[in-house]
């Protein structure tokens, strides 16, 4: 399994992105509260977290594949307003779940974290 998703990182990508699907589509009343965990927003680091992997995933397929650098910005974009479409079906669509801008900020904050250091993991892996 470990050679196929190096090898096919576009399958991790779009098995990462189901997963986050999954876990943001799970109704309200099945996702335990910790209310410890609350005060360290424990929360937003899960969020920043699994988007900081689906950027990061994305960047490795652009990697793989040597694709012009300019479509590092546009996997950048999509995992951003991937996480900003899971917000708005929270609020719309699936079953006892809200929307919440702070998880947004959450999301793209670890999407941009997943851009920068993907891209300083590349110069590094590069210049040696």
């Amino acid at each position: 399994m470990k050679k196929l998703l190096l090898k096919y990182p576009v399958l991790f990508s779009i098995s990462w992105a189901l997963i986050i699907f999954a876990l943001c589509a799970t109704p309200g009343q099945y996702i335990p509260s910790i209310s410890w965990l609350d005060l360290l927003s424990f929360d937003k680091l899960v969020h920043a977290f699994i988007f900081y992997v689906q950027c990061s995933a994305l960047l490795m397929v652009r990697w793989r594949y040597q694709q012009v650098n300019y479509f590092k910005i546009v996997y950048l974009l999509i995992s951003i307003i991937y996480g900003m479409m899971l917000e708005w079906m929270q609020a719309n669509m699936f079953v006892n779940r809200s929307a919440d801008w702070m998880d947004i900020a959450a999301n793209s904050f670890g999407c941009l974290m997943g851009f920068w250091l993907f891209g300083r993991l590349q110069k590094l892996l590069l210049n040696h």
